[in-house]
Order: C-alpha cells, then sequence, then structure tokens
C-alpha cells in the first residue's frame, strides 16, 4: 500500500456514493529518485493504486481494478504538488462503477473511468 507512506489524504469529505480529499505527496519517497532523477513526476500507476486505496478505505476491503474502460493522464503530477482526488461510485452485484479525476486547482491532470472487484483469493 502507498498510503501514508508515497502519500497521504487530508481534507476528507465523504457525500452518498462520493469520496473527495487532496493528496500530499511524500517528496522523498524512494519512487522519485527512479522516476525520473533530477526530474520527479508521480507515475500513472500510482495514481490508479491511490484510487484504488482510497475505494478500499471507504468499503474496508480489498479491492482490484477488474476493467479500465477510460485512463488519461492529462499532465504531470509532480511530487510538491497537493491535488484533489474526486471519486464517485455506483454499486452493482460484483462491482463498483467509478469515476475518478485528479484536479490540481482547475486543471484536470488524470481521469479514470472503469470497475473495481472484490479480491477472491
Amino acid at each position: 500500500m502507498l498510503i501514508n507512506d508515497f502519500y497521504s489524504c487530508h481534507e476528507s469529505v465523504h457525500a452518498d456514493n462520493e469520496l473527495s480529499c487532496r493528496i500530499v505527496f511524500n517528496e522523498e519517497h524512494a519512487i522519485f529518485e527512479g522516476h525520473f532523477p533530477g526530474q520527479p513526476v508521480v507515475p500513472g500507476v500510482c495514481m490508479m493504486e491511490i484510487v484504488k486505496e482510497l475505494l478500499q478505505s471507504q468499503f474496508g476491503k480489498s479491492l482490484m481494478l477488474h476493467e479500465a474502460r477510460n485512463v488519461k493522464f492529462l499532465q504531470f503530477v509532480t511530487p510538491g504538488m497537493e491535488p484533489s482526488v474526486h471519486i464517485k461510485w455506483k454499486e452493482n452485484e460484483a462491482s463498483l462503477d467509478v469515476t475518478a479525476s485528479m484536479r490540481q486547482g482547475e486543471a484536470t491532470l488524470f481521469k479514470l473511468d472503469g470497475s473495481f472487484g472484490t479480491v477472491i483469493f
């Protein structure tokens, strides 16, 4: 898990089928040493993981991305940014249909439209 190590969630707001919070990155995290040296950016896969982990904290169970219908990385996210993450979901029988975005002010940095389901071992 990346939460409370790579990033932390602040000013969290929960409503019916929605979650919003401000993300603060750990600028000293080892991920930034390799992605990319001298010009660190948040890896796209980490943005997707943030959405998953925030959903997991909301539902109290392990989730997995089952389908990514639309994923867009629109701008670089750097360690000094404190973007807001907004997640909406609709519960179905076996999954959560999710739309998520990461924004910095008025700029959209990342968008995800997909479905998450429980992890079955």
